[in-house]
């Protein structure tokens, strides 16, 4: 008997530490702190950038990263061309607070997201989801971010899948298998292939929208470059948008980086 309940209690367990973290986002909250605006070229077709989810999942030793769009996500500029990964407009970043100690990790993001982490809890690791094969990923961060090389997580294969676009990672990576006391965040930026000398792959907000810029941030710097993120509970209720559009919209524009104010941004947890 105590055999039997031994067994089932670990079937339990496992099936428990099995089950995906799963986040919701509001649909047509692409727009950043609420005035962003898309490029006016004919590849940025409306929701491009318009996030409806994350699911994290454990798939054997590997942890599968699925980020969920509007709409069918398309290529555009042809990544095959470049060794890319089937997809050409779209780069997410996937912050995690793995230890969920208060400043303990970094506070600030990845070069080109251009916001901050709250200083409740700063991430442990970001996974980069991109359309850029991982040797132009390696080759931008040892050039702008090598102090972050043991944060960062390249994942082993990204591809598209309909409206979703998914990444492949070791668990080993990221110290461990998906656990519902991670905190989550996961910001949509527009991939940039040739991108400003600060900025890792992220294509910037301008003031005003042009062919490939989008439109509605400032020529300075201190802007997010975010177009959409995780926000309140991460359930997909539309007052979301709102606490999204109150994070992004409190920055501080200036040509002097030391007195720009960045936004702050949180995490969700399950």
């Amino acid at each position: 008997m105590r055999t039997h309940l031994a067994l089932a209690a670990l079937f339990a367990t496992s099936s428990a530490l099995a089950e995906p973290l799963e986040f919701k986002d509001p649909k047509g909250d692409d727009n950043g702190g609420g005035k962003i605006s898309y490029p006016t070229g004919k590849p940025y077709t409306p929701a491009a950038f318009d996030m409806l989810g994350l699911t994290i999942r454990e798939d054997g030793d590997d942890v599968v990263l699925e980020v969920e769009l509007a709409e069918p996500v398309t290529d555009p500029f042809n990544s095959g061309d470049w060794g890319g990964n089937g997809f050409s407009l779209q780069l997410v970043h996937v912050y995690l607070d793995i230890d969920g100690k208060k400043r303990s990790g970094e506070k600030k993001t990845v070069p080109g997201a251009w916001v901050q982490f709250a200083g409740d809890s700063y991430w442990d690791k970001v996974v980069l989801i991109s359309p850029h094969p991982s040797s132009k990923l390696v080759g931008e961060i040892d050039a702008k971010a090598s102090f972050l090389k043991k944060r960062i997580v390249i994942p082993s294969r990204t591809e598209a899948r309909g409206k979703k676009l998914v990444a492949r990672v070791k668990a080993s990576e990221l110290g461990g298998k998906p656990s519902k006391a991670w905190g989550v965040q996961a910001l949509m930026l527009s991939a940039e292939g040739f991108p400003a000398a600060e900025d890792i792959l992220a294509r910037r907000v301008n003031e005003l929208a042009g062919e490939h810029r989008f439109g509605g941030g400032c020529d300075g710097l201190g802007d997010p470059q975010v177009v959409d993120l995780l926000a309140g509970k991460a359930e997909g209720k539309a007052d979301e948008a709102d606490a999204q559009h109150v994070m992004l919209a409190k920055f501080e524009c200036n040509a002097d980086v030391k007195k720009a104010k960045l936004s702050e941004v949180g995490f969700v947890r399950r």
